[in-house]
């Protein structure tokens, strides 16, 4: 691992850059730098001797440390984002609020898509570090499951790139920060909200390999143990990548079948873990010959394009803050030097007619 000194150069030489390393610029004084990245002042003189070894500051007694001209191998401009699926129906309005402040900023955004996949997520990891980038934002893949690509995320930290992580987080990485949705408030809210319209007998549909599926199942449930509404585990069915992908693909019902047998009998109303779910399931309600939301309400979570779509207007939860904009102001902050905290953001229930 690179010792304190090293990374805080790197750190000071990404600044150097970011003014174009003009003759004469000022960095931050010691007593600064030691506030700034909380280390030692010997940590800090450390890191400034070694820059002026490469020359590309000049020291003076009593007043500072000064840019001498010299640009340092100048970093890419490019940030990294790595989300799941790039023509997910909720990522085009993430890209496009995260490019518009990294463009303010002077930064591009190089995208790609792990597909969920942890193998593709490493092949992802291992190119970005053969091909440098400034910053990674990324959205880990099967956040719920212990991820067998810790050293490459080391890696990248040690190399001195930031990271934002985006929707979730691996346990094994909960310091790095995170700009997530409030998951658990959220499945909170809707299980409040199904109980306050009367519905006693609720079931869920939620994935099980994305730490968001977890945390929206664990806050419906709350909601149904402080209501002392019943709780019964053969309500709630779980679906990974691979389920997803049968269904969007191959229109493979299994998955909502499983659903629609006797799992479902006594039920009136269903949380589904997001909108694509949801306007599924309304689909084969009705092909089944139930109604919506007579028979069975539907809520869900993401208020998305598909809850105009769908052949019942979908009840959901919507994104109170635009998460492209925050995570992406998360990340500036990092490579303007600051430690900006994990944020999780609320939501707002839309009403429509499913539920």
């Amino acid at each position: 691992m690179a010792a304190k000194y090293q990374l805080l150069a790197e750190q000071l030489r990404a600044e150097l850059v970011r003014n174009s390393g003009r003759q004469g610029y000022k960095l931050p004084t010691e007593l600064e730098l030691t506030r700034r990245y909380r280390l030692s002042r010997q940590t800090v003189r450390h890191a400034l001797l070694l820059l002026e070894k490469e020359g590309l500051i000049s020291r003076r007694q009593g007043s500072g440390s000064y840019a001498t001209g010299l640009v340092p191998n100048a970093p890419s401009r490019q940030i990294a984002v790595v989300t799941s699926f790039i023509d997910d129906y909720i990522f085009p309005a993430i890209l496009h609020d995260a490019s518009k402040v990294f463009s303010r900023y002077g930064y591009s955004a190089a995208v790609y898509s792990s597909e969920n996949w942890v193998s593709r997520e490493r092949a992802l990891l291992l190119q970005l570090l053969e091909e440098p980038v400034c910053g990674l934002l990324v959205e880990g893949a099967k956040t719920a499951l212990p991820t067998p690509n810790l050293d490459l995320y080391e890696r990248l930290r040690q190399t001195g790139v930031p990271i934002v992580f985006l929707h979730g987080i691996y346990s094994e990485l909960a310091d790095i920060p995170c700009v997530a949705d409030d998951n658990y408030g959220g499945g909170y809210q809707l299980g409040q909200y199904l109980a306050g319209q009367g519905h006693r007998e609720i079931a869920g549909i939620f994935k099980s390999d994305d730490i968001q599926g977890l945390q929206r199942y664990r806050g419906v449930m709350a909601a149904l143990r402080d209501a002392e509404l019943p709780i019964q585990d053969r309500r709630f069915v779980w679906y990974d990548t691979e389920a997803r992908r049968r269904l969007l693909e191959e229109g493979d019902p299994g998955l909502l079948n499983v659903l629609l047998g006797d799992r479902l009998e006594g039920v009136t109303a269903i949380v589904c873990y997001n909108d694509e779910i949801a306007y599924h399931l309304i689909q084969a309600l009705l092909s089944a010959g139930r109604r919506v939301p007579e028979d069975m309400a539907v809520v869900s979570f993401d208020n998305s394009y598909l809850c105009q779509l769908s052949s019942v207007p979908i009840t959901s939860l919507r994104h109170r803050s635009r998460m492209g904009r925050v995570a992406a102001e998360h990340m500036i902050a990092l490579l303007n030097g600051e430690t900006p905290p994990s944020k999780f953001l609320p939501w707002d229930l839309v009403l429509r007619s499913s539920g």
